[in-house]
């Protein structure tokens, strides 16, 4: 028996029954989702696990996703055969292969836009079309899975493999990009990719969703301090003065980071200007101009920055002028941008994740 005849058998050994290949694509696809979108939330590099866990996943889709074809190509390949569902099936497959085709050639560190969007942001969007798109393909073929295909101990051998070939094989990428100083090299491991430079100009200017309102006025801008404070005070852009300097590194969950020199004011400064804080004061809530909205804990809050500058520029408007928070260890999305009012808080502010979605719309 050749090596390849070998190869194939031990493949075949490990190929799951039919109907475990297709609830595990449902699972590992809503996996891989899941922990995407939870990575968005994680600036810190102790959080590496998540995002190892997502690589992982998605080289184990790429081995199930092999599998369901092969056994079901020639339901795609012979017009006969065609059902209804088999235009599911194919724009099904379309997602699958954009966001697999996406990932890749993003972590080699090609950077192509595709007019506003980057390359990750297209593979995010490919992920979440995914998961209804799977969920809808499994309901027009519904099969309950059986214990006979999840209980063998060949089974759990299986799901293992997968997922040890999948970080396997993200370390190796790792490598091939060290070893070819690739664009990918100097990726974080988040995935974003650095801008280099100072200031204004070194760096994109990006919005969450639909935030795009028109320049405020300086003359007429002011911050509104309240909430749980004992001296409610409203701020002009001149109180803003940028007698504090903090280098912090910017992760945009559109792909990139850059670490720059910003200037403004500390949080707690601001709060100080409030006069006391009441005892149940535990968060501070930081709205923009666009409606758009980020609470911190108090005492991260308090450390904070609220910018005016960046790389010694007044910051631009595009990137948050008059101010900007600066919060450290946080995704960019959380780094509220023209924000006209800060707010000291008892409770956490549930509210803000829909507000992600809608602000900016009219």
């Amino acid at each position: 028996m050749g090596a390849r005849s070998r190869l194939r058998g031990a493949l075949d050994r490990l190929e799951p029954p039919p109907r475990a290949v297709d609830w595990s694509l449902f699972a590992f696809v809503a996996a891989e989702v899941l922990t995407g979108l939870v990575s968005f939330t994680v600036g810190v590099p102790d959080g590496w696990p998540l995002f190892w866990l997502h690589r992982a996943l998605g080289v184990g889709i790429v081995a199930l996703l092999a599998w369901k074809l092969a056994r079901v190509r020639r339901r795609l390949t012979d017009p006969s055969l065609w059902q209804r569902s088999t235009a599911l099936s194919v724009l099904t497959l379309v997602a699958a292969l954009g966001a697999l085709a996406t990932g890749v050639v993003w972590v080699f560190g090609v950077d192509v836009r595709l007019s506003y969007w980057t390359l990750l942001s297209v593979h995010v969007g490919f992920g979440l079309a995914l998961l209804p798109l799977v969920a809808a393909h499994a309901a027009t073929r519904f099969r309950l899975p059986r214990r006979v295909d999840f209980e063998r101990r060949r089974t759990a051998v299986r799901y293992t493999v997968l997922l040890a070939a999948g970080a396997a094989t993200y370390r190796l990428q790792q490598g091939v990009n060290d070893l070819l100083d690739t664009a990918g090299a100097d990726r974080r491991f988040t995935g974003s990719q650095p801008r280099e430079g100072d200031g204004n100009g070194a760096f994109p200017v990006t919005s969450w969703v639909a935030d795009d309102p028109d320049p405020i006025d300086r003359d007429g801008y002011r911050l509104r301090v309240e909430g749980l404070v004992s001296d409610p005070v409203d701020l002009t852009a001149a109180d803003l003065a940028a007698d504090h300097d903090r280098e912090a590194l910017l992760d945009c969950t559109s792909g990139w980071y850059t670490v720059q020199e910003w200037g403004g004011i500390r949080v707690g400064d601001l709060l100080d200007a409030a006069g006391e804080l009441d005892g149940d004061a535990a968060y501070v809530r930081f709205t923009s101009v666009t409606g758009y909205r980020w609470s911190l804990p108090i005492e991260e809050a308090e450390d904070a920055l609220l910018a005016t500058h960046v790389g010694g520029e007044r910051l631009s408007h595009g990137h948050g002028a008059p101010a900007r928070l600066v919060a450290p260890d946080r995704r960019g999305f959380q780094w509220v941008k023209w924000v006209t009012r800060v707010e000291v808080r008892s409770e956490y502010d549930l509210g803000q994740w829909v507000v992600t979605l809608v602000s900016g719309f009219d």
